[in-house]
């Protein structure tokens, strides 16, 4: 019979190990910084923060870019971001063109130079996830790469990555991806001094 209480204490522990590993990587809290202060740099310039991933990275971009849009913690004017989440937008490129150019061709088409794309693929292979940095950088954007620990294809392109060191399910993955989003926000908000409501 399966037991569930067994499940969930092996899934918390494991969970705990990724996340104190995560946690006590000098590398980690050096990339959220950065991170951070991207955005704030995008924002402060006049650009905006534009997010991409797929199935659950999608939730994760679109969760990242509704708390910049809406809120985090304390209400403050709204900060300008965008998912590339337009079913409508998605299913044209991927019908017309093919299902690893959806978020290049947004990115081509609404991107400028002082925006930020931050791009959420757990394999950090992601075909379109990669041609959406890729044209980002072509058009002076900065990437930010939420990924694993690792050589992958969105790393290269990446002025920052916040890699997880985890070789199982993704799942572990996106919940780091999760936390570090909700600091980097907290960063952004402070060094726009919009932390406190204003």
């Amino acid at each position: 019979m399966i037991d569930a209480k067994e499940i969930a204490l092996e899934s918390l522990a494991e969970a705990s190990r990724i996340s104190q590993n995560f946690i006590n990587d000098p590398a980690s809290a050096q990339a959220i910084a950065e991170g951070g202060r991207l955005i704030a740099a995008a924002i402060s310039a006049g650009g905006k923060v534009m997010t991409c991933g797929n199935g659950g990275s999608l939730c994760d971009a679109t969760h990242f870019a509704e708390e910049l849009t809406g809120r985090f913690r304390n209400s403050r004017r709204p900060l300008p971001a965008l998912a590339i989440n337009d079913a409508a937008h998605i299913t044209c490129v991927a019908n017309d063109f093919s299902y690893a150019e959806v978020y290049s061709k947004y990115v081509e088409a609404v991107g400028g130079a002082n925006d930020v794309l931050i791009g959420f693929s757990t394999s950090g292979n992601s075909a379109n996830v990669v041609k959406a940095a890729e044209a980002a950088k072509r058009l002076g954007m900065k990437v930010i790469g939420m990924t694993r620990a690792g050589s992958n294809r969105l790393a290269s392109l990446a002025d920052v990555v916040i890699p997880v060191e985890h070789d199982g399910y993704s799942d572990r993955i996106q919940e780091m991806h999760i936390l570090s989003v909700h600091i980097m926000i907290e960063i952004a908000e402070h060094l726009l001094g919009v932390a406190e409501g204003r």
